[in-house]
């Protein structure tokens, strides 16, 4: 089973590499034009990894119910119908609505007026990409459902290597700055649906003509919506814990809120390296569910476990080691740097203590379970937010880290408590 697990890993590791890589280029091409296109990009960065990261459950969802009727041999061809069409209908709600969220946004983030000009130059670009985002999810949840990382993979990849080198031309070679790496990354976004659609070819077979009486077909439309409620509100509360993270560092100062952003840049590095073997879990775990084949679905958690916590000691020996070097990497203003440099412990023990949140997630939606994972984020969340009230007063910059650290070891202490609550035969 290891080799199964390693078969869908690796392909999903390697696409998940690319993605804090362009985090980490568009990070790093602000960290040295100004402290101020850092705190744009950052807190922008954040509105639509809120915005995007809430949508995200269309993506976990089709993946879930799609390996499912994988492993139980039943139709799957009007899952991705259903997901596609929610693709476009939610893009076009949001698109119409695009100017009070950037309001309400800009607010809700602390957005200082030193610094709004540039964060609305890229708002208003990125919003343009959101279509594109949706479809993505679709296509890539349905691809991991029938057990194939390799086409999510080759269009993550794409979507990524044009990110960066878009990204790279148009900030550096043309001087476009931030308005630059936002043309770059929603240009990329359609790269990447072009080319799911043309992988999804092969799969032509699978692929009846679409009939709007299936896609819209009451029960399987009912359960793709209960599924995916749970999923919108646990990712929604998942990414409200990073953006109250960042609205609470900007209200400190522009300094605090670029070293959490600097810090983030080494949680979100592992959390897309582990993910891929959470996205291995998806699938596997799914298939072994849909087919109830207990012992197979048992043996498939316990090794991709070995493997999330293989990956986080790996991690950790990394961050102690070049923890330094990387932040230089990220910024040459000292300020910053010198403030990262006082939180690194923490940074080394992270991946050791969000490590089983990260691979419970990914089961999680195998079994669509998803009001156990909303769940373990609603509880979470309190926890965190409620640690950073009581003790705020201490050392504010310290506490607002320590706690955010605490809610993803409160996820995986919970989701660990519920699974074993859950009945397997």
């Amino acid at each position: 089973m290891n080799k199964e697990i390693l078969k869908l890993a690796i392909p999903n590791i390697i696409s998940n590499i690319s993605v804090p890589l362009v985090g980490a280029v568009d990070t790093i091409l602000m960290g040295h034009l100004s402290p101020l296109h850092l705190a744009a990009l950052g807190s922008c960065g954040m509105i639509f990894m809120f915005l995007y990261g809430s949508l995200n459950f269309l993506r976990a969802g089709t993946t879930g119910i799609t390996a499912q009727n994988y492993g139980a041999k039943r139709e799957l061809a009007a899952t991705l119908y259903r997901a596609i069409l929610v693709s476009i209908v939610l893009g076009l709600i949001i698109t119409l609505f695009k100017e009070p969220l950037k309001s309400i946004s800009f607010y809700l983030m602390n957005i200082d007026k030193s610094y709004i000009i540039y964060a609305k130059e890229y708002f208003d670009i990125r919003i343009y990409g959101l279509f594109g985002v949706l479809l993505n999810y679709a296509i890539m949840g349905w691809f991991f459902g029938v057990q194939n990382s390799t086409y999510p993979l080759i269009m993550t990849l794409a979507l990524n290597i044009a990110n960066i080198a878009l990204s790279y031309y148009l900030v550096v070679v043309q001087g476009m700055g931030i308005e630059g790496a936002a043309i770059g990354t929603v240009v990329s976004q359609y790269i990447s649906v072009v080319i799911g659609l043309i992988l999804m070819l092969k799969y032509k077979n699978y692929l009846s003509k679409p009939k709007l009486e299936n896609i819209l077909q009451k029960e399987q439309l009912k359960s793709f919506f209960v599924v995916n409620r749970d999923f919108f509100i646990r990712t929604l509360l998942l990414t409200f814990a990073f953006a109250f993270f960042y609205a609470q560092a900007a209200k400190d100062s522009i300094n605090t809120l670029n070293i959490m952003i600097i810090l983030v840049q080494f949680i979100m590095w592992f959390a897309y390296i582990v993910d891929g073997f959470a996205n291995a879990a998806e699938a596997i775990v799914g298939k072994y569910y849909g087919a109830k084949d207990w012992l197979k679905f048992k043996e498939a958690i316990r090794l991709i476990f070995i493997w999330g916590f293989l990956v986080a000691v790996l991690f950790s020996i990394t961050y102690w080691l070049f923890g330094e070097y990387i932040v230089k990497l990220y910024t040459n203003q000292n300020q910053i740097i010198s403030g990262v440099k006082a939180y690194m412990p923490l940074v080394v023990i992270s991946p050791i203590i969000s490590v089983g949140a990260y691979i419970w997630d990914g089961i999680f939606i195998a079994m669509t379970a998803s009001d156990k994972m909303r769940n373990a984020v609603v509880s979470s969340s309190i926890i965190f937010v409620a640690t950073f009230y009581t003790f705020k007063e201490i050392d504010f910059a310290s506490v607002l880290w320590s706690s955010f650290l605490l809610f993803f070891l409160a996820r995986g202490a919970i989701q660990t408590w519920q699974f074993k609550r859950v009945k397997i035969t």
